[in-house]
């Protein structure tokens, strides 16, 4: 094999391999993001734990949308005090203000950031998308405990204020795109 041979496979194996790495960033990141709390990204939990404290914390409520979803969100309650470890139960309100059916997924975080490895969601609207019918009025819950082994934190001991903030995007619901897919392999 001549030198420019090698050299055109050496860039083809540099391409490939940077694509690979680009590819695989996002997932990696995600999970990393879940194991480690980072950004402010929540825990997620089948179960409030047994032990409950008898210190506070106070649990303030974001919502956002992005503008090209044309719904009105906000959270039913502005904040909940509870003691660490007990079982939260908070409302957010979301409400279709166009006349079509629109479909939207909601992303979170909890600031400050180094709280979100502690924050627990046991139920939440953000774990599917939602579907809002024109005008229609959606109720939906997220349950939610802080867990106790925060205090034990020698960076995250002293939180005793964290805001849960949700931003719904829109996006096309699984079922449609599922039928466009099916559609476009049969044309």
């Amino acid at each position: 094999m001549n030198r420019e041979s090698r050299t055109a496979l050496s860039l083809v194996g540099v391409v490939v391999v940077m694509g690979a790495l680009a590819w695989a960033a996002v997932p990696f990141y995600d999970w990393f993001c879940r194991v480690t709390g980072f950004a402010g990204t929540t825990q997620i939990s089948e179960t409030a734990p047994d032990e409950v404290l008898d210190e506070m914390v106070r649990v303030r409520f974001d919502a956002n949308v992005d503008s090209n979803l044309d719904w009105t969100f906000r959270p039913m309650q502005a904040r909940m005090d509870l003691k660490i470890g007990e079982n939260g139960l908070a409302f957010y309100e979301a409400v279709n203000n166009s006349d079509v059916p629109i479909t939207g997924t909601a992303s979170y975080n909890v600031a400050p950031e180094v709280a979100g490895f502690y924050f627990d969601k046991i139920q939440c609207f953000c774990f599917t998308e939602q579907t809002l019918q024109p005008g229609e009025r959606m109720e939906m819950p997220v349950s939610f405990y802080v867990d106790p082994a925060i205090v034990k934190d020698r960076d995250a001991g002293w939180v005793r204020d964290i805001t849960l903030s949700y931003t719904f995007h829109r996006t096309e619901p699984k079922q449609a795109a599922l039928d466009s897919a099916r559609t476009e392999t049969i044309n």
